[in-house]
């Protein structure tokens, strides 16, 4: 239910301010299509790298086109391509879907996705799998033989850094999502036992590390929860701690930006319309930070990151187990498709928060 208190003049205006920010946006989405393959690619500079469009910044473009109401109207011969295109990453052996780089494979988080975007996009597209799906060909994680040994994993987790370590346990979720439904019940009882027992009951986080790794590893577990429908306990307590960090802490990267909306947006405390046009300012200004001259976003704060999972471990929090950087472009100072989506899904749950339908943007530059 929309919090309809926080509609007044100045929220109006806040969002207008936002709407702003994205001029030239979808002209730099354009330029980001691969006409070759029918994906898309994660930055400019990513062309030079001589590989494909990699799978999450392709089902991301497709999200992004779904939520602006492009991608109804997209051409067939393009849908059939990008059909194609996440097909030809599905391994036949495992069901899994994978990147040229090789070191992709090693990192648990980085399949999980790949494999929960690549279904997604496929669906959204009208396509399929070629090959059936790893619950299918008896190639899920080892973790999952049993609810024994997935809350075995579960108390296993490292979680000093809390976003990347939140990351990791949240990729149990779509792999819980390919079991039958009977078999499902005892999995999600172990997991939100285990969520609902480590929560810091002082903050309503999750793990350790900075305010917003906290929040970014609360954000992770969110997207478990709401792929399952329950909601998140603590709420209030959780709220309070992250208004403080939105005052106190600098965002240097767009999921700092994202995770607290995203997570308001799911539990949707009673926020007085002076706090809410307070974050709404915060957000604002922290997104025109992040905003580069070519009309994108940028991941992290005067470029985009060159590869993935840096931004997760390069804050100095310690990680028993490094997660693997698959180059993604050149670093420079660029928009990147995984800031291009995050910021339209702030300014979405913005609107939705505050009760409003958003506005639809400009987005004549992309055809």
């Amino acid at each position: 239910m929309a919090n309809q208190k926080v509609i007044t003049d100045r929220t109006v205006a806040l969002l207008n301010q936002m709407d702003g920010l994205f001029d030239g946006f979808f002209e730099w989405m354009k330029g980001q299509y691969d006409h070759e393959s029918g994906g898309f690619f994660y930055a400019r500079s990513s062309r030079s790298l001589n590989q494909l469009p990699d799978i999450e910044s392709s089902s991301q473009a497709l999200n992004i086109l779904e939520r602006v109401g492009l991608l109804e109207g997209w051409e067939a011969a393009k849908k059939e391509k990008a059909i194609r295109f996440f097909q030809n990453k599905q391994d036949s052996a495992s069901g899994y879907f994978y990147e040229e780089n090789p070191d992709m494979r090693d990192d648990d988080v980085m399949v999980g996705r790949a494999l929960s975007y690549s279904v997604g996009a496929l669906r959204k597209l009208g396509g399929a799998p070629l090959y059936p799906l790893p619950q299918k060909m008896n190639t899920m994680p080892e973790y999952m033989k049993s609810p024994d040994t997935y809350e075995a994993w579960l108390n296993a987790m490292p979680l000093t850094n809390s976003w990347r370590g939140c990351d990791r346990l949240c990729n149990s979720g779509p792999y819980i999502g390919q079991l039958p439904k009977d078999e499902q019940k005892e999995y999600l009882k172990r997991a939100f036992d285990f969520f609902a027992r480590i929560q810091d009951p002082e903050t309503g986080l999750w793990g350790a590390g900075s305010g917003y790794v906290r929040i970014s590893g609360s954000f992770k577990l969110e997207t478990f929860y709401s792929r399952y429908g329950m909601p998140m306990p603590r709420g209030e307590v959780m709220y309070r701690s992250m208004l403080r960090i939105l005052r106190e802490e600098t965002a240097r990267d767009m999921c700092y930006i994202r995770n607290p909306i995203n997570l308001l947006g799911y539990m949707r405390p009673e926020i007085p319309p002076e706090e809410f046009e307070e974050i709404l300012e915060i957000t604002i200004r922290n997104m025109g930070r992040l905003r580069q001259a070519d009309g994108g976003f940028s991941r992290e704060l005067g470029h985009s990151p060159a590869a993935t999972n840096v931004a997760q471990v390069k804050e100095g929090e310690f990680y028993p187990e490094m997660p693997k950087a698959v180059p993604l472009g050149l670093g420079l100072a660029e928009g990147d498709m995984n800031a291009g989506t995050q910021a339209l899904l702030i300014r979405s749950f913005c609107y939705d928060m505050a009760g409003l339908v958003p506005p639809q943007l400009d987005t004549s530059s992309f055809h």
